[in-house]
């Protein structure tokens, strides 16, 4: 009998050794075929279609391949903005492009100056005399940015237009933490820098409402501008529900005030579509000739010369040590200018920054990185995307010359340290503290009975030196005197025009613009050169589960009210997510927390797993 049981068991593990090598050997076919490009050939005359399926960034994160093993939803909708660009610019010059179709339906949104360079380059289709067609449920700021360029919006018969302005409301713990008996112990520089705030007062200071309110006016200002120069007839500060008859709809209503053009659904916009391009016989009735935005990047990929130019991209939340795609490692994002000084194959680095800022360590070591570059000869060029404040703009004083947009967020140059304390936590249980100490900073900082007078001094002391530090790197990097940095500093954001008549930013530009600069700089023609973008290396898991040019996004509600309750809910996942990774995080911080996330942290498993994580620890 034991025989038999020795021989089953044998033959169960044998089985699922078996199993188990399938499964590897699928999952390697299936690494084969989507590690291969999209077929150049699948480009045909027709429209060219493009799905905002998802959030626009920098950089595409590394999914998970453990959550999609258990089918969730990696990383949710991505799409990265340079390949956006770079294939509606390309459009504008192919023939084989007789349109270009743009899906709103599921777009996660995006930072306005990302949304305007997209919004420029489908300018730049329409201009070059080729129809331009959008079509969405719903059409919110974000969308309405880029659509507003197109020769014909169409809007579904049941949805609407809602342009909210940049803003809203923000939590303040402080309510929360005296119920709890929790002590905030805060050490900041910076009468703007307002990071701090939620855990120290109820609302905001002064300094704070009144910086955020220029902060957002001139979004609000800058948004307006783009979509009235695109369409002068619109009306985009109407209040819809007020306006018109009682009879009419809310689309209706959006048509008569010049928003949208025409009011139909999916079926009848694709049909419209067909009879511009001409109708695909092969599928289904409505469908229409056209090329996936996947096939069209394929085929149109970034132009090589023999004169290499290095991209880094610090994009997110700066920490510390190692991280994937997607994140803003220190370790990981200096060794990859490091590694890529050794081949000495570079002539030029442009460092593309689209950070809030976060840890003072990690800032400074990309930052260090950078100055290796400039040692070796390399002329540096840094391009500032929607946000480059505190930590980003830390890193950027390593740049030559810095190019930003209008909208880009910058400046915040402050410094603060903050962590939690319990001693009235314990004492409404009954839980005191004693001990023995050599020093009066033995066991300091103690989060059990608190800081004492000489721990209060250091820490305050050792965040001014960061300070003085910070306003240094500026004042030299930007020619300007310390007490003008100290002036223009204290914490205070800029958006883009603004820093660049006080010396923060030197010109308006893309990050093709400073590509080119940079190009100039090292005396390359920008027809012979190659970008070499430094990333990390996407594996076997990366290939497998998510591409670095686009995710799926898991379905998301059509109808405007759902939809806007669903970005809400984001933002209140996002604050709570900033305000326990502020507790969570390094002791000493540069981080803005007027300027918005630069990637909305909308994904709900994300958000409860580090909760989860925070409380645990």
């Amino acid at each position: 009998m034991n025989f038999i049981k020795g021989a089953w068991r044998v033959l169960m593990t044998l089985k699922d050794g078996l199993a188990l090598l399938f499964l590897l050997g699928l999952f390697f076919l299936l690494y084969l075929v989507l590690s291969s490009s999209p077929n150049p050939a699948r480009v045909v005359d027709g429209a060219l279609f493009i799905n905002f399926n998802g959030q626009i960034v920098e950089q595409a994160e590394t999914p998970d391949p453990r959550a999609a093993l258990l089918g969730q939803n990696p990383v949710g909708g991505q799409m990265v903005l340079r390949d956006v660009v770079r294939g509606i610019s390309a459009a504008a010059k192919d023939d084989r492009v007789k349109a270009l179709v743009l899906d709103f339906s599921s777009f996660g949104g995006g930072g306005q100056t990302s949304l305007t360079q997209i919004a420029e380059a489908v300018g730049s289709v329409r201009k070059a005399g080729k129809p331009v067609l959008a079509y969405s449920p719903a059409y919110f700021d974000d969308a309405y940015l880029i659509a507003a360029n197109a020769s014909e919006i169409w809007l579904d018969p049941l949805g609407q237009t809602i342009f909210q302005g940049p803003g809203g409301a923000q939590p303040y713990f402080k309510g929360l933490a005296d119920r709890l008996g929790v002590t905030v112990q805060v050490y900041k520089v910076g009468t703007h820098k307002a990071a701090v705030e939620p855990y120290i007062a109820t609302q905001a200071s002064p300094e704070a409402k009144a910086d955020r309110q220029a902060l957002y006016d001139g979004l609000w200002t800058n948004w307006q501008d783009h979509v009235r120069a695109a369409r002068p007839k619109a009306q985009p500060s109407l209040n819809l529900a007020q306006s018109g008859s009682l009879t009419q709809s809310l689309a209706e209503k959006a048509q008569a005030a010049g928003l949208v053009d025409k009011i139909g659904s999916s079926i009848e916009f694709s049909k419209r579509v067909a009879s511009v391009v001409g109708k695909d016989d092969d599928t289904r009735a409505d469908a229409y000739k056209a090329t996936p935005f996947d096939a069209w990047l394929a085929a149109n990929p970034e132009s090589s010369g023999s004169d290499k130019i290095g991209v880094v991209t610090v994009a997110g939340d700066i920490v510390d040590g190692e991280g994937s795609g997607g994140m803003a490692a220190g370790d990981t994002i200096s060794n990859l200018i490091l590694d890529s000084l050794k081949d000495d194959d570079l002539k030029a680095l442009v460092v593309r920054v689209d950070s809030p800022g976060g840890s003072v360590s990690g800032s400074d070591k990309i930052r260090n990185a950078v100055l290796e570059a400039k040692a070796k000869g390399l002329p540096v060029i840094v391009s500032m995307g929607d946000v480059a404040a505190s930590g980003g703009y830390w890193i950027a004083t390593a740049g030559d010359q810095i190019f930003a947009e209008p909208s880009t967020i910058t400046g915040s140059i402050g410094v603060f340290a903050v962590f939690p304390t319990f001693e009235k936590t314990l004492a409404q249980y009954g839980v005191t503290t004693d001990g023995t100490k050599t020093t009066p900073l033995s066991g300091q900082p103690d989060i059990l009975a608190g800081t004492n007078a000489e721990t209060d001094q250091v820490f305050q002391s050792g965040v001014e030196d960061v300070y003085r530090r910070f306003t240094g790197l500026v004042a030299t990097s930007r020619k300007l005197d310390v007490k003008r940095v100290d002036e223009i500093g204290q914490g205070r954001v800029w958006l883009g025009g603004p820093a660049r008549q006080i010396g923060l930013v030197d010109r308006f530009g893309s990050l093709e613009d400073a590509i080119e600069e940079a190009a100039k700089r090292a005396k390359l023609s920008p027809a012979d050169i190659e970008r070499k973008y430094l990333e990390p290396k996407s594996g076997f898991w990366t290939s497998l589960f998510g591409t670095t040019k686009t995710h799926a996004i898991a379905p998301q509600p059509s109808d405007p009210v759902s939809k806007l309750a669903a970005r809400q809910k984001a933002m209140a996942a996002s604050a709570l997510y900033d305000a326990l990774h502020i507790l969570h995080g390094p002791s000493v911080q540069v981080r803005c927390l007027t300027c918005p996330a630069t990637k909305p942290r909308n994904d709900q498993n994300n958000v409860t797993a580090f909760v989860k994580d925070y409380l645990v620890k």
